[in-house]
């Protein structure tokens, strides 16, 4: 990657997920970047491009950090709680400002269109992560619990920026301690 895109997929990740996609101009991101407008449209075609690129990015950090989880072959249960325990984190940092995913779906609501497609593609692969994990915990069909799981994901990411971002977190982790030992306990004989 050269540095004008690093710099510009820098800046637009920093801005966007601040401020949101369609708030933030091409002309504020190029001034910040400290690239004229012809690298920016070198290395993306037009601002949904970059808004595409921003997203991959942001689901490249997340793959990342579930490989790290993942790496020391922790039983599935414990990378489940650790990859909860990543999001509450989240959650509860000082610019937290929601989930990238959500906030971009919000503002490109028409499924056929490519940052929309980019949420989907992030959101398919993080519940095929999780459903992959809770068939090995418990006996019992995973896709719901994995679901569930998400769906607890999805409410946490958005009330952690209107209420107690640490309550948020904790509620949130109690509710996939819940969806484990149900899970657990249906195995049980």
């Amino acid at each position: 990657m050269s540095e004008a895109r690093s710099r510009l997929l820098a800046t637009a990740t920093r801005i966007f997920y601040a401020e949101g996609l369609h708030s933030v101009g091409i002309d504020r991101i190029v001034a910040e970047a400290k690239v004229t407008r012809a690298t920016l449209y070198r290395h993306f075609p037009g601002k949904e491009d970059l808004v595409v690129a921003y997203l991959q990015g942001v689901s490249e950090m997340e793959r990342d950090g579930v490989g790290k989880i993942l790496a020391g072959n922790p039983p599935a249960a414990d990378a489940l709680r650790a990859v909860a325990g990543f999001i509450a984190e989240s959650i509860q940092s000082a610019h937290f400002r929601g989930c990238a995913f959500l906030n971009a779906a919000a503002e490109y609501p028409d499924p056929k269109h490519p940052v929309h497609q980019a949420v989907l593609t992030h959101r398919e692969w993080f519940l095929r992560m999780v459903t992959d994990l809770l068939a090995q915990v418990g006996e019992t069909a995973p896709e719901p619990a994995a679901r569930h799981f998400v769906m607890l994901r999805d409410g946490a990411m958005a009330s952690g920026c209107l209420t107690n971002a640490a309550e948020v977190g904790e509620t949130f982790l109690q509710g996939i301690e819940g969806i484990l030992r149900f899970r657990l306990d249906s195995a049980a004989p």
